[in-house]
């Protein structure tokens, strides 16, 4: 009998699927959409064994291409209460591979709230698995760190904080109390200065700085790392700092404590709502 109940329940939920879903999340009303797309999310997460497979993440998928900033939101936020859960991965795998150069390119969507949330939602992969996103993909989320919207810089700069700056060796556990040159913060010093050489926007590095503030304030106040690095001899077996290398990491140095005693974002970056032509 309980069987032949649940077998009932299934079917009115894909007869009310079929009859008003696969109609309504295309909608002329963007609203109407919006609300689709939401409520599936819901369902994904409430009743993953009926709702999360591939049959239904499609609809997702497809929306995400909506010409409404606010339906292509709903996508994303949707998506993020599932790859928030790990113990859904597994199932989320085949949509991640169909429809990952999708949200990639949500990054630079022409609403920014849109943009950030994508980014968001590529963190959320990332801790997933690291291997789903490629190189390429990782370099078309780190350069936003230099955006002049603090919100899309931000959630880029958690996105690089996470992909090359969280890791920690097990041994570093036991050197946590060393300091300066000997301290596990050492190594993502010279980590952030290769990054911004390598970025060639030397004349950002304040950005650069502002877009990590808020996930990485332990690493970008450790002046005493900062320091040591600049004026003790290298320990043995370690390369020391070339010319280039040493000005970059006292362009950050000095952006860092501007930072911490301004207390506000570098000189053209803000929060206004609309994107300018690519």
């Amino acid at each position: 009998q309980l069987q032949e109940n649940q077998d009932e329940i299934e079917n009115m939920m894909n007869a009310i699927f079929k009859g008003v879903f696969v109609h309504r999340y295309r909608d002329a009303i963007a609203e109407i959409r919006a609300i689709c797309i939401e409520e599936i999310g819901i369902w994904m997460k409430m009743y993953s064994d009926a709702f999360l497979n591939d049959s239904y993440l499609k609809y997702v998928g497809w929306t995400m291409h909506d010409k409404q900033g606010e339906v292509r939101l709903k996508c994303l936020t949707a998506l993020q209460g599932l790859y928030y859960n790990k113990e859904l991965n597994s199932k989320l795998e085949l949509f991640t591979s169909r429809f990952k150069d999708r949200i990639v390119s949500m990054t630079l969507d022409k609403e920014y709230d849109v943009a950030v949330q994508a980014i968001k939602l590529l963190t959320l992969v990332l801790q997933s698995s690291e291997e789903v996103l490629t190189a390429e993909d990782c370099e078309n989320v780190y350069h936003l760190v230099y955006s002049a919207h603090r919100p899309v810089a931000v959630a880029a700069g958690e996105f690089l904080y996470k992909k090359l700056f969280s890791r920690r060796d097990a041994e570093d556990d036991g050197i946590l109390k060393r300091r300066g040159r000997q301290s596990p913060n050492a190594n993502l010093v010279k980590t952030l200065v290769f990054f911004f050489l390598e970025s060639e926007l030397h004349e950002h590095a304040a950005y650069l700085v502002d877009s990590m503030w808020d996930c990485a304030t332990d690493l970008l106040k450790d002046w005493e790392c900062m320091n040591s690095l600049l004026l003790e001899e290298p320990l043995n077996g370690e390369l020391p700092l070339t010319d280039r290398q040493e000005s970059a990491l006292i362009e950050i140095m000095l952006c860092t404590i501007r930072q911490a005693a301004e207390c506000h974002p570098p000189v053209g970056r803000g929060t206004g709502k609309r994107v300018g032509s690519k």
